[in-house]
């Protein structure tokens, strides 16, 4: 059939015939520079939208304020915030938990799955092409057309080319809400990571403060067995009742019962770690230490400066970026949609010709495509991403006012547990001076053993004191570098 073919076609007629298909397709050429060059992008245009941001901390201006001026930005901690707290057992913990933390690990596992949906949606802009090879054995039916009763075989091997130009701006709108939801990942990943940071360092202090108490405690079970001795050494001579012994056993074993089960709570603290690092409860454990802690220096900045620090606002920022340009993507439906469409290649019915230049098949042409009724679904759609703008504008703002509360909260604690620990101190070395005194007083039998539990028992809760106050104390410091950002900036 091909062969018949090229015997009626003529070299002039073939040559005509291909010059006639040539300007055919030149003259979609200005269509397509129009289509590339005259598309507009619907939507409204992005302006982030303005939060009440105060002059300064109110705190800073507070009386016995740490922060009595407020520094600069640029001397915020940066990276390794927790390095500023000069404790190597806590940096070696956190250097862990960044290379090991599976919620940061997950978090990280997001961005990557966001950056990959930005190279897809980019995909929109290039042309889809396609191709086949088709080989065919056909019958024609004895009733049919003539030639009846004919097998014939058909061999075809088509490439097809589709592309939709963006001309209203949906596919750019695609890809700016893409882009925009993996930045927004990227700042979450940096909230993750900084909140599991910053639950390590407060486990950690709070176990420290554990074994603060134990060694407290153990110190008074040892003056408690002290007691006890000098109070049967008493009763021998008769100087003292057998019942200041049996008060003095009693404090000695509720000293070493306390002690005990001060173990509760640290191996609660201590599986925590382990979890935040990455690691099995089982096969982790922390040796008792009572490293001295102290409050270190923080550079609190201005309020402004909060909105480029903290993680959560960038992300927060970044959804609203996001749903506006979702609404333009949305609008963009009630524009028609044109296809460029193009196909080619060989088909004939003979193998042997079949990739020949006769053999050729084409076509191209424009499709163009408008939605006429569709029950009010684009503009129920337009609403719906119009509504759910609003709602990240009211997240942006509240995430913003929660962390301007976050650090006045903090800075207050630090404020006042600083003037409380001070206070505590004094409280401990006026009770020493009571307890020496009342021991004296019961060694010479002037006063009951009575007066020395009761001075015991007043050291004790102002030493515990002591030591809950600074373990407050250092996890406010945490989690005010925590509400400053930890370090971490917009530009990031």
């Amino acid at each position: 059939m091909s062969t018949l073919a090229n015997s009626l076609v003529g070299p002039g007629f073939r040559a005509c015939r291909r010059c006639s298909a040539r300007r055919g397709a030149l003259r979609f050429v200005p269509v397509l520079g129009f289509l590339v060059l005259g598309g507009c992008t619907v939507g409204p245009h992005y302006v982030k939208p303005t939060v009440p941001v105060p002059a300064n901390y109110k705190e800073l201006g507070a009386e016995g304020s740490l922060w009595k001026i407020s520094q600069p930005g640029d001397d915020a901690p940066r990276g390794e915030w927790w390095a500023a707290f000069s404790d190597p057992q806590l940096s070696a913990l956190e250097q862990t938990l960044n290379q090991s933390n599976q919620s940061i690990a997950a978090a990280a596992a997001a961005v990557a799955a966001a950056r990959a949906v930005i190279r897809e949606s980019r995909a929109q802009y290039l042309p889809v092409i396609t191709g086949s090879a088709n080989i065919a054995n056909s019958h024609i039916s004895t009733f049919g057309p003539r030639p009846a009763g004919v097998t014939y075989s058909q061999f075809s091997l088509p490439v097809q080319a589709s592309w939709e130009p963006d001309l209203w701006g949906r596919v750019r709108n695609t890809v700016s809400a893409n882009t925009f939801a993996a930045q927004a990942a990227a700042a979450d990943l940096e909230n993750v990571r900084l909140a599991a940071q910053s639950e390590l360092a407060v486990d950690y202090y709070q176990l420290r403060a554990q074994d603060s108490m134990k060694q407290i405690l153990d110190a008074i079970a040892r003056a408690e067995k002290e007691s006890l001795e000098l109070s049967r050494t008493l009763c021998d001579a008769g100087l003292a009742a057998d019942e200041a012994v049996a008060q003095a056993e009693s404090q000695w074993q509720t000293a070493q019962a306390q002690a005990n089960n001060l173990g509760i709570l640290r191996t609660q603290y201590e599986h925590a770690i382990a979890m935040l690092i990455g690691r099995p409860a089982a096969g982790f454990a922390l040796p008792a230490a009572t490293p001295k802690s102290t409050l270190p220096a923080i550079p609190v900045g201005l309020p402004s400066r909060l909105l480029e620090r903290r993680p959560d606002i960038a992300a927060a920022e970044r959804a609203m970026a996001q749903a506006n340009a979702q609404i333009g993507a949305a609008k963009a439906a009630y524009y028609p949609n044109i296809t460029l469409s193009a196909s080619g290649g060989f088909q004939n019915f003979g193998m042997a010709q079949w990739l020949t230049w006769p053999s050729r098949v084409w076509s191209v042409g424009p499709a163009l495509a408008e939605t006429l009724f569709d029950g009010g679904l684009r503009k129920a759609t337009v609403e719906q991403y119009r509504a759910f703008y609003d709602e990240t504008v009211a997240n942006y703002r509240q995430t913003v006012l929660t962390a301007f509360q976050q650090v006045e909260d903090n800075l207050a604690a630090i404020r006042i547990l600083s003037e409380t620990i001070e206070r505590q101190d004094a409280a401990i070395l006026s009770a020493q001076r009571t307890l020496r005194d009342e021991t004296a007083r019961y060694t010479a039998g002037l006063d009951p053993y009575l007066n020395v539990l009761a001075a015991e028992t007043a050291l004790f809760a102002a030493e515990e004191g002591e030591v809950t106050f600074r373990a407050q104390q250092m996890t406010a410091a945490v989690q005010l570098i925590q509400a400053l950002g930890g370090g971490w900036t917009s530009t990031q």
